[in-house]
């Protein structure tokens, strides 16, 4: 079969002027050619950049807690009974030996005076043994009485000396029961909660009021625990809800050692360095921990795309200029940056403006590459 050139060349041949139309027609269609193939190359991207390298991070959290006292004392009674008068209130303040609250004592004072009683008889009783030992020693000195009466005597004033003593205790056990009728502080500190309403009947060791030290102040946390881990002691810069100009320095005084079942986050306790007065018990505070952590691989959020439904980014060849799409592991976004565990080596070229126009093997040209 002869080849269209050859075909045209005859052709044109046999007709005056055919060479140059066939160079014409040769030309077009060469030049056709040529813009098929332009249309059908894929653009080259123009893409920013970054290289990736680790770079230390810093994090401040900013939790809301509340202003409790250091130490707290859940006082109550150390007998159980019907309380007839409580004489403070949330937010009093409260000096050592206070009277803070009282039992109904009659059932108390009817024991003791019992017990006053038998301290009575007994005395009485003593008193009789110890004349009837006096007369009989006399007796046995000049041999008008029998050893034998004598020792029984001797034996009657040892036991009526033990009641004595024994009904003594008595009495001074149940007027120290007396006096645990009514509650007292302890220390000075300020009523933080009541536990009881007079004419209640409470039990012994029920809370009947709690009182907050003046020793000190600590402000309470809810802290998630991966903070946990990442703190190493750090400073805790506390300041007033209603008022941040108002604030204090403090340091993780305390840690619960289990967390809340509904919140898993865990109770901490920050230690206050001369809290100013207005930080008062149950006060709404603010607290600011800024926590140091190791090199991490940190890329701008506007390079992070998806592939097969996982965190991606770009990777730019450095010869080729042409990128690939790869999955990475991420530890945390915000709206700027994303730190990331795993994918990105350092001196990566990460794309970071033009993602969503890609595809993998594109041709890109970089722009104002950042370092």
């Amino acid at each position: 079969m002869r080849s269209l050139p050859k075909l045209l060349s005859q052709v044109f041949d046999c007709w005056p002027g055919g060479r140059c139309v066939l160079c014409v027609v040769l030309a077009c269609a060469i030049v056709s050619c040529d813009r098929k193939k332009e249309a059908e190359a894929p653009p080259v991207r123009p893409v920013r950049t970054v290289i990736a390298a680790p770079a230390e991070t810093s994090e401040t959290a900013v939790l809301t807690g509340h202003i409790v006292a250091e130490t707290e004392a859940s006082l109550g009674f150390r007998l159980g009974g019907r309380l007839i008068d409580r004489r403070v209130n949330v937010g009093d303040h409260v000096e050592a030996g206070q009277d803070l609250a009282k039992l109904d004592p009659q059932d108390e004072l009817s024991a003791l005076r019992s017990a006053q009683a038998a301290v009575a008889g007994t005395q009485a009783r003593l008193s009789q043994a110890q004349a009837t030992f006096e007369r009989q020693r006399q007796l046995l000195a000049t041999g008008h009485t029998p050893r034998a009466t004598f020792d029984e005597a001797q034996k009657a004033l040892r036991t009526a000396q033990a009641e004595l003593d024994d009904a003594e205790a008595r009495a001074a056990n149940q007027a120290l029961r007396v006096s645990w009728t009514v509650l007292q502080a302890d220390a000075p500190g300020t009523i933080s909660a009541i536990g009881a309403q007079p004419g209640e009947v409470v039990q012994a060791g029920q809370m009947v009021v709690r009182v907050a030290r003046q020793r000190g102040r600590d402000a309470v946390f809810d802290v998630p625990g991966r903070l946990l881990r990442e703190a190493n002691n750090p400073e805790v810069t506390v300041r007033l809800a209603d008022d941040p100009s108002v604030l204090a320095i403090g340091r993780i005084r305390e840690v619960a050692p289990q967390a809340d079942s509904a919140t898993r986050t865990f109770e901490v306790k920050v230690g206050l360095t001369d809290p100013p007065s207005e930080m008062r018990l149950g006060s709404t505070v603010t607290g600011a921990m800024k926590f140091e952590s190791e090199p991490t691989m940190t890329i701008p959020a506007s390079a992070l795309t998806s592939l097969n439904g996982q965190p991606a980014v770009w990777i730019v060849d450095p010869e080729k200029l042409t990128v690939s799409l790869r999955n990475i592991q991420t530890l945390q976004f915000t709206p700027e940056t994303v730190l990331v565990e795993q994918g990105i080596e350092t001196g990566d070229i990460v794309v970071t403006a033009g993602v969503h126009a890609l595809h993998p093997g594109q041709a890109v040209h970089l722009l104002e590459p950042k370092t």
